[in-house]
């Protein structure tokens, strides 16, 4: 049975307001385990202990503490910082936050919460008393970041530039095809819409068959806009992701929308999950509307025209398309017998 230590731990504590629970959550979205509050007796075991049994989970650890955290001596997390150090017992460093008490006081009051070591007194003496307790864990902090001036994407953006290689951080990627007939999709980020293209379900050899299928995807593919556009947005997604996950966003769900979410929409979704994949990203494909439909057929929503769909957007009556009725009573019924 092999034994297992974490690959890194990094204690995280500072000054209480200085941004210890934001940096954990960054430290999360890179990929990290986080916890919080650990009263420190447990640091020590889980410091001394090795972990029992194989495991592939070699995430870094972030460990956040503060002067009021259960077991909290200063001398005693020095003196660990110190073992570690000297000993090389395990990859143990220290993150520490600080803040002018400015800056503190400020963000106290207009959070209307009372400092934990003020009590009755003034948000500056419990202030001055914490720094007071905090000075010798600060002086062995390997890092140290001073959040005066910083926002929280400042602080988040300078903690990926620190941390990130060590962690997991990789870009929730997702495309998405659905049908504009139920609704762009909440989540969505991004959202482009394919019904330019030509639409397969008026091909009656198509009309049951999806995007996945080869004959619809050709038969979309053909439209003279489909090359140059795709090319495009390609383009486009692959300049644009890693600037999100440059700023911390790391769930991107890409949506591409046609009338019923069953031909165009899916082809386009799988085609650019195929190109950013070749790219180097990794993605989930989501069909939200193509095994779905009214009552039990998604079909009937391809019978509503892209014109019913701009009458439900503005409420304005609409003329008749060129060349004679577009099943105009008919769209209506599915329409009525959608709930629409």
């Amino acid at each position: 049975m092999s034994e297992t230590r974490p690959r890194r731990i990094l204690l995280v504590t500072g000054m209480s307001g200085a941004g210890r629970s934001t940096a954990l959550r960054a430290f999360a979205d890179m990929g990290w385990e986080t916890v919080d509050h650990l009263p420190l007796p447990l640091l020590n075991q889980l410091l001394e202990t090795p972990l029992p049994g194989a495991t592939d989970d070699d995430r870094p650890l972030a460990l956040g503490f503060d002067s009021q955290t259960r077991g909290f001596h200063a001398e005693d997390v020095v003196a660990r910082l110190r073992r570690s150090v000297e000993g090389g017992e395990q990859a143990v460093s220290l993150l520490f936050l600080d803040c002018a008490g400015a800056e503190l006081e400020r963000r106290y009051a207009e959070t209307r919460r009372r400092h934990p070591l003020s009590l009755d007194r003034p948000a500056a003496d419990g202030i001055a008393r914490e720094r007071e307790i905090m000075t010798p864990v600060r002086h062995w902090a390997q890092f140290l970041i001073d959040t005066t001036d910083c926002t929280t994407n400042a602080l988040q953006e300078e903690l990926r530039r620190l941390f990130a290689a060590e962690g997991e951080t990789r870009l929730a990627l997702s495309t998405m095809s659905f049908g504009y007939a139920r609704g762009i999709p909440r989540n969505a980020d991004i959202v482009f819409d394919m019904r330019f293209l030509r639409n397969p379900y008026w091909d009656t050899e198509l009309r049951d068959k999806t995007g996945q299928d080869a004959a619809v995807a050709a038969y979309v593919q053909a439209d003279s806009g489909y090359g140059p556009v795709i090319g495009q947005l390609s383009a486009l997604l692959q300049d644009l992701l890693p600037r999100y996950a440059a700023q911390g966003k790391y769930q991107v769900t890409i949506g591409f929308g046609c009338t019923g979410g069953r031909h165009r929409s899916v082809c386009v979704a799988e085609e650019m999950a195929d190109r950013l994949r070749q790219a180097g990203f990794s993605l989930t494909i989501i069909h939200r509307d193509m095994a779905s439909g009214t009552h039990g057929s998604a079909d009937t929503w391809e019978q509503v025209p892209e014109l019913t769909e701009q009458k439900h957007m503005d409420g304005l009556p609409q003329d008749e398309p060129p060349g004679g009725k577009m099943p105009g009573q008919q769209a209506r019924q599915n329409i009525m017998e959608a709930g629409e």
